[in-house]
């Protein structure tokens, strides 16, 4: 018997007991079916996940953005990208509580139909395995001035990373950061100064193992780990800031023997409250891109334990809530530290000032680690996407399961290892399809599947996430385009 969406969602109310908290109940259905969930993951867990998907290798560059905007201007951009991504989830959390669908792919046909299905989990797929341009570094054996993301320009943090940028990451600065700890005559031609072999090991032996959990909440231990190294970054940032005087010495000698000349003055030594200059065009989207999680959002809520809106909220809010912190105070510290002066990349400052000290090295290492943690939580929604696209994921089946995380995997590795000019592709794609998941596509479906009128408050914030995500989606354009014309 064929039973649309709201009487589906009706009859497993009359079946459900309404949680305590707030009396939400939100039932959920996939592909014209009620679906069983696979709950247990817990609260505190659920948070640790959701942060893990939201931060990543782009709060290194948060520092420099706020030197490109100013102190309050930051603020002000910060809070409000926050709150939009905030307010995005909260839509998208609304249509599932009205409809039962308990995935973006499927709110997409149910908004767009099979194209809207097929538009989003192309955009999954996209954002997730490689969207953004990869750091052009140099893999120079045991140079330790090289960070986690040397070489970067300014443009470079303008759009989040996915799995391939990730593990380009790894592949790069992996050995610089091993060689860090060991004495100038350890290095050589030793097997941990190749990145590639580095990165197939940690592939095979920690990401594949860790991808292959059917259920995202696994996860949650692992995303915990990551948390903590992205707090000890905070951490070290804010003691570095008395490590390093102001003004900044004017003759530096880094790790590779070079000098870096600074005319640093007195005056400089002020930091500024409000910046407006082509540089801010630059910072923004690296801002606006940095409370992107929506791909995982659903299937955290999936798996949540008394799954109910209002629950899934909260994790929504102390997770964004804690990723503001973090993203501020280490911006904060970072900028306070070398105010205009501050790398793209922050790390790369602390390596020329502080060299060979022992928080800056052991903290290159930690955010290493939590980039590697933070790859099979992404990996999660575009397996699924992938298995929506081509199987309809109507039940579970291990055979497709592993061969979908196996080929994904070996797909981005590749990339990794032999392609990492593709990044050029998901840069200038993935920009777009970044900024619809997180603002244009909530919106549009929300307009396309409530029915509430277009003068009501929800429809309003829909119509504004779509507008604000059309220009951030062109001024990242903008911003890749501006940069790939001066570099030829």
């Amino acid at each position: 018997m064929s039973i649309n969406g709201h009487a589906h969602a009706d009859l497993y109310r009359e079946r459900t007991s309404r949680d305590t908290e707030g009396g939400e109940t939100t039932p959920l259905l996939g592909n014209g079916s009620v679906q069983t969930r696979a709950t247990g993951a817990s609260f505190t867990s659920s948070v640790f996940n959701l942060m893990n998907a939201i931060m990543g290798s782009g709060i290194l560059g948060l520092a420099y953005a706020m030197a490109s905007t100013g102190i309050v201007g930051f603020s002000i951009l910060l809070v409000l990208v926050s709150s939009l991504a905030l307010y995005s989830i909260h839509l998208l959390l609304k249509l599932c509580d009205q409809t039962g669908i308990n995935s973006y792919e499927d709110l997409g046909g149910k908004a767009l139909h099979k194209p809207g299905k097929v538009l989003v989990g192309i955009a999954i797929l996209i954002q997730n395995i490689g969207d953004g341009p990869s750091p052009r570094t140099t893999e120079s054996r045991g140079d330790c001035s090289s960070a986690v993301i040397s070489g970067m320009a300014e443009w470079i943090t303008a759009v989040p990373s996915g799995m391939s940028s990730y593990l380009f990451i790894l592949k790069s600065e992996l050995p610089a950061a091993i060689n860090s700890f060991l004495s100038p005559e350890d290095t050589g031609n030793a097997w941990y100064d190749d990145g590639k072999l580095l990165l197939i090991l940690v592939t095979v032996c920690i990401v594949l193992p860790l991808s292959m959990s059917p259920k995202i909440g696994f996860l949650s231990y692992t995303s915990s780990l990551a948390f903590l190294f992205m707090l000890y970054f905070a951490v070290v940032v804010v003691v570095k800031k008395w490590s390093i005087p102001c003004p900044l010495p004017h003759n530096v000698t880094t790790l590779s023997g070079t000098f870096k000349i600074s005319n640093f003055s007195e005056s400089e030594c002020t930091p500024k409250l409000f910046v407006i200059s082509i540089k801010s065009a630059y910072a923004i989207p690296t801002m606006a891109f940095s409370f992107l999680c929506h791909t995982a959002v659903l299937p955290i809520y999936c798996e949540l334990e008394r799954p109910t809106k209002a629950r899934m909220q909260k994790v929504s809010n102390i997770s964004i809530g804690l990723s503001f912190l973090l993203y501020f105070i280490s911006a904060l510290f970072g900028y306070l530290t070398f105010y205009n002066h501050v790398d793209s990349e922050l790390l790369l400052g602390y390596d020329a000032y502080l060299p060979r000290d022992i928080m800056v090295m052991t903290v290159r290492l930690a955010v290493l680690i939590a980039v590697l943690l933070t790859v099979p939580l992404i990996h999660f929604p575009a397996r699924k996407a992938a298995i929506l696209l081509l199987f309809g994921g109507r039940s579970f089946s291990w055979l497709i399961h592993i061969i979908s995380t196996l080929t994904i995997l070996s797909v981005v590795l590749i990339l990794a290892i032999f392609v990492p000019d593709i990044s050029n592709v998901f840069g200038v794609v993935g920009s777009t399809m970044s900024s619809c998941l997180l603002f244009v596509f909530p919106g549009i479906f929300y307009l396309k599947i409530s029915g509430q009128p277009l003068r009501s408050v929800d429809s309003i914030g829909a119509i504004l996430l779509v507008v604000f995500g059309l220009i951030m989606g062109v001024m990242s354009l903008c911003v890749i385009i501006v940069t790939w014309v001066k570099s030829s």
